[in-house]
């Protein structure tokens, strides 16, 4: 399995659509499009989880730079999350 993110999405895009787009490069186990709780609309990118190494590299080559709606999609290999202080730390 491999992870890769997608980011600068066209706002309008959902789960479904996402897993649809990168299906053409190989087998898709998640697709979702990261939304912002407090106001329920995309933030603009998202993670997709291919089977292999291989499918992968393919979507990679594929979506990386294509533009969707007008926004060049920046699609790589995903990076554990770094350990950041949440937000509402800073309100105190």
């Amino acid at each position: 399995m491999k992870k890769l993110f997608v980011g600068n999405l066209p706002y309008k895009t959902n789960d479904a659509e996402l897993k649809e787009m990168f299906s053409q490069n190989g087998e898709v186990t998640e697709a979702v499009v990261i939304m912002d709780r407090e106001r329920g609309v995309s933030k603009g990118f998202g993670f997709v989880t291919m089977t292999n190494d291989a499918e992968a590299l393919a979507a990679i080559e594929a979506w990386n730079g294509k533009d969707i709606d007008g926004r060049a999609l920046t699609v790589n290999e995903a990076r554990p999350q770094e350990d950041r202080p949440r937000r509402d730390d800073f309100r105190r």
